[in-house]
């Protein structure tokens, strides 16, 4: 078994532990404004929470990727989430901010190593080292960390942690494991998960993927659906769009699972679509842990 896969079935466990450190002082507190900040995974996370925050009336929360965070605008709490705690974009940022000195934004992370630069650059850190990774690809770091957003918004995560491990334990479909193409929808915070979606399948099988707001889809990227290729749903879905879809003769899944469970059933089958390409998930083309960027040109 690859590390990603062990990875992936202990993410009910990882919630659960998760959950526990949701009245950290270091996650934002109801009314603040927040900018919410990552990189690749880390921002379709960021995303999530940014929608679900605001969303549950806890205050106006916008999320970016760490390189083109505004540093212009003015923030109660800056929020960035890092797996590594080394990646450059993130510490960059962490570093402009801190310079502003004066009102700046109170600075915090979400890491899994407390043993890298982001320790010392944000004012406060959450750690989530049992949640940490052997695996290039992430999957349980990111769906902890927002399993414990979730809760410090007031969720309570019982029946999503039910569903993770219905998702961990289901078997797959054959069909799905052969099909061509897939393009996952979601809508708010589910929109984001549904980039995450996309991503994983790139990231551990090199797999044609792509990701859409779901209202959005018809608008053009339904001309993409055909036989063999798969329309992927997370959360609810628009009125009459599985018909729409499913008349191209593409598969059309919408999944009854909480969202976060959802994420699970792609990233199992991101895997086994690896392994019947021939390709090993826990080291994908081209990808590192962290992207520390050179100065050289």
């Amino acid at each position: 078994m690859s590390h990603t896969e062990t990875e992936i079935a202990s993410q009910p466990a990882c919630w659960s532990r998760a959950a526990g450190l949701s009245s950290s002082g270091a996650l934002p507190a109801r009314g603040e404004r927040v900018a919410v900040v990552g990189c690749g995974t880390s921002w379709f996370i960021a995303q999530a929470y940014a929608a679900l925050r605001e969303g549950a009336g806890h205050g106006e929360t916008d999320a970016f990727p760490a390189s083109e965070a505004p540093i212009g605008r003015r923030y109660d709490r800056v929020l960035a989430l890092t797996r590594s705690g080394t990646t450059t974009e993130v510490l960059d940022l962490l570093r402009r901010i801190r310079e502003q000195g004066g009102e700046r934004a109170r600075t915090a992370a979400v890491t899994a190593d407390p043993h890298t630069p982001v320790m010392s650059l944000a004012d406060e850190v959450v750690v989530l080292d049992f949640a940490d990774e052997r695996s290039v690809v992430q999957t349980r770091f990111a769906t902890a960390q927002l399993a414990m957003l979730r809760a410090h918004l007031g969720e309570d995560l019982t029946g999503a942690i039910a569903d993770a491990e219905r998702a961990v334990a289901e078997p797959l479909s054959p069909d799905l494991v052969a099909a061509e193409q897939f393009s996952f929808l979601g809508t708010g915070w589910t929109y984001g998960l549904a980039r995450e979606a996309a991503l994983k399948m790139r990231e551990a099988s090199q797999s044609w993927t792509e990701a859409y707001l779901a209202m959005e889809y018809r608008h053009g990227p339904i001309s993409i659906a055909a036989p063999g290729r798969v329309t992927w749903a997370f959360g609810p879905v628009p009125r009459g769009l599985r018909g729409e879809v499913e008349a191209t003769g593409a598969t059309f899944v919408e999944g009854g699972l909480d969202p976060m469970a959802e994420l699970i059933r792609v990233q199992r089958l991101a895997v086994a679509r690896a392994h019947a390409r021939g390709l090993d998930p826990d080291t994908p083309a081209h990808l590192t842990r962290s992207v520390i960027l050179s100065e050289s040109p």
